[in-house]
């Protein structure tokens, strides 16, 4: 150290006065965190505050999509969408499941937050498949089998249903075993398994059993179609059946293997 020169203990002096290198990375990314995070803070309160507090993003519109026979009007009634509440924390389900118990047409609604200010209702309404008569009036039956509206006018190419349940015998077997709702369900699969073309031609669906499901035809011809079961087949080979027989009346296709058909 005696040797060292004037310059050289200055030099040194200069070295040791200021912080390490890493030290002062350290402090100043430490300042950027602390930055950083009261930013986020103020972000943050600004975010909730606009979404719980600013009348800025609550509900004052409800639109409805996707209604046929309903009104928009009775579905936004039926939802009671709660009007001025905060978008944020609008119960989706429950508008859900409001819809749907008032209005038993629904088949489905989505419930979908527009931002800033709308709530959109997407409503998918039931489609009858087959009717039951009811006085002088129908009930609509879809495609689960389920009795969900009663109309004064049937919809113009859906079948009646018709329910020609014995109490003795087989039928009545096959009652006790099966219960109402599911040979409803059973006349269902086959109403939609019925060839695309003669669809429209089905006046009706007659279930006496579980196994003794048939068609009647606008034109007064008839169908054994047996229980729902192989549909597809059936399906085929009546289309096959009716265009070998055109002149026949009865067709028989319960065993889709061996159909046969009678009359003229």
């Amino acid at each position: 150290m005696a040797g060292s020169t004037t310059a050289e203990r200055g030099e040194r002096k200069r070295e040791s006065s200021g912080p390490p290198p890493v030290r002062a990375v350290r402090r100043r990314r430490l300042r950027l965190i602390i930055a950083s995070a009261v930013v986020l803070l103020f972000l943050g309160s600004g975010a909730f505050w606009l979404l719980y507090g600013s009348d800025l993003v609550r509900v004052e519109r409800v639109s409805v999509s996707g209604t046929d026979v309903l009104t928009q009007d009775q579905v936004r009634e039926a939802a009671d969408v709660p009007l001025g509440e905060q978008l944020v924390s609008v119960d989706t389900g429950a508008i859900e499941r409001r819809a749907a118990e008032k209005l038993p047409r629904i088949d489905t609604v989505d419930v979908v937050r527009s931002w800033p200010d709308e709530i959109k209702l997407r409503v998918t309404e039931r489609t009858p498949v087959l009717l039951v008569h009811k006085g002088d009036e129908f009930v609509e039956v879809d495609d689960d089998g389920v009795r969900f509206a009663t109309v004064e006018k049937a919809p113009k190419g859906v079948p009646a249903l018709e329910m020609d349940l014995s109490r003795s015998g087989s039928a009545a077997a096959s009652l006790r075993r099966f219960g109402e709702d599911r040979l409803v369900r059973e006349a269902v699969r086959v109403a939609g398994a019925v060839p695309e073309s003669l669809a429209p031609e089905t006046r009706s669906v007659k279930v006496r059993s579980y196994d003794a499901i048939s068609l009647e035809l606008t034109d007064g011809r008839t169908v054994d179609w047996g229980s729902s079961e192989k549909g597809a087949q059936k399906a085929r080979a009546l289309v096959a059946l009716m265009k070998a027989e055109p002149d026949a009346r009865h067709f028989d296709v319960s065993v889709p293997s061996a159909p046969a058909s009678s009359g003229s």
